[in-house]
C-alpha cells in the first residue's frame, strides 16, 4: 500500500475505559475523543491495538453500558471514510459483531502483517506472543472457547459485569500500570520479535498490552514500538510515510 501524501497512520492502545472509578474513566474517554478529533484531520487510517475497553462482552441483544461518546465518535470517523481497525486485547477479547455493524470498525483477532510505503509492519495487541506466558495462554483458551462463551452468555449481564469488574481490580493494571523495562533478554515482545526476524524482515513491530512507551531498535533496520497506555502515559504512534514517531497527548491537551 502506498500512503497518500500528507496523510498519516495512527496507532493507540490500552485506554481501559470502564476501569473504576467511573469519573476517571470518563476523563480518559473524553481525552481519547479529543485525540481522535485531532488526528482525523490527516489520518489515512487509525489502529486501536486492544484493551480500549477494560471489559467488553456482547450478548445477542445487550452490550455493556457506557462508552457512548467514544462509539459515536468512531462511527463518525468511519462514516467519513477513514478506516478504523480494532485489535482484540485480553480485556476486550469478546468483541463480536456489534462494533463492526454499529460503528464500522474492522476487527482483527490475530497479528496483522502489512506493507506501507515499502515498509513492513507487524501489528498486534502483544499478549501471548511466542512460547511465553503459558499460564495466561491457558486462561485465554477458555476465554476464546465458543462453548464457554455461550455458557457465559447465559449469565445475567448484571452478574457477569460485576464479576468482571471485581476481576479487573486484581489485575496488574490496578497494581502497577507501567512496570519498568525488564531488559531485552527478558521482555517477551522483544524476544518474540527477534525470533520473527530470523526468518522474515519487518521494519516495525507495533504492540500494545505492555503499558510501557518504548521505541527500541532490535536490529539494524527494525524497531519495536510499544504504544504505552492511556491510563498514565497517554501515548500513541504515528507513521507519516517515512518516519515512525512515538508521541504523547497530555491530559492538558498539549502534545
Amino acid at each position: 500500500m502506498q500512503l497518500p501524501e500528507h496523510q498519516k497512520i495512527y496507532f493507540v492502545s490500552d485506554a481501559h475505559l470502564g476501569h473504576p472509578p467511573r469519573e476517571k474513566s470518563l476523563e480518559r474517554e473524553k481525552l481519547l475523543i479529543r485525540w481522535l478529533d485531532e488526528v482525523r484531520r490527516d489520518a489515512h487510517s487509525i489502529y486501536l491495538l486492544g484493551d480500549i475497553f477494560d471489559y467488553w462482552f456482547e450478548y445477542r441483544k445487550v452490550v455493556p453500558r457506557g462508552f457512548t461518546r467514544l462509539l459515536g465518535k468512531i462511527a463518525e470517523i468511519t462514516d467519513s471514510g477513514i478506516p478504523v481497525y480494532f485489535f482484540t486485547g485480553n480485556h476486550d477479547v469478546w468483541v463480536f459483531d456489534y462494533l463492526p455493524e454499529e460503528v464500522g470498525i474492522e476487527v482483527c483477532r490475530h497479528p496483522l502483517k502489512i506493507e506501507i510505503n515499502q515498509k513492513r509492519f507487524f501489528i498486534a495487541h502483544g499478549d501471548g506472543l511466542g512460547p511465553y506466558d503459558r499460564g495466561y495462554k491457558i486462561i485465554k483458551s477458555f476465554f476464546t472457547n465458543r462453548v464457554l462463551q455461550w455458557l457465559y452468555a447465559r449469565i445475567h449481564p448484571n452478574a457477569s459485569i460485576a464479576f468482571a469488574h471485581r476481576w479487573s481490580k486484581h489485575s496488574r493494571l490496578s497494581k502497577d500500570a507501567s512496570l519498568p523495562f525488564l531488559g531485552e533478554d527478558k521482555e517477551h515482545q522483544v524476544l518474540f520479535s527477534k525470533s520473527v526476524l530470523e526468518n522474515e524482515h519487518f521494519d516495525f513491530f507495533i504492540y500494545g498490552h505492555r503499558h510501557l512507551p518504548l521505541d527500541l531498535k532490535i536490529a539494524e533496520h527494525s524497531r519495536l514500538i510499544c504504544l504505552g497506555d492511556w491510563f498514565i502515559n497517554f501515548t500513541y504512534a504515528v507513521f507519516d510515510g517515512k518516519n515512525m514517531e512515538l508521541k504523547s497527548f497530555l491530559p492538558s491537551g498539549k502534545q
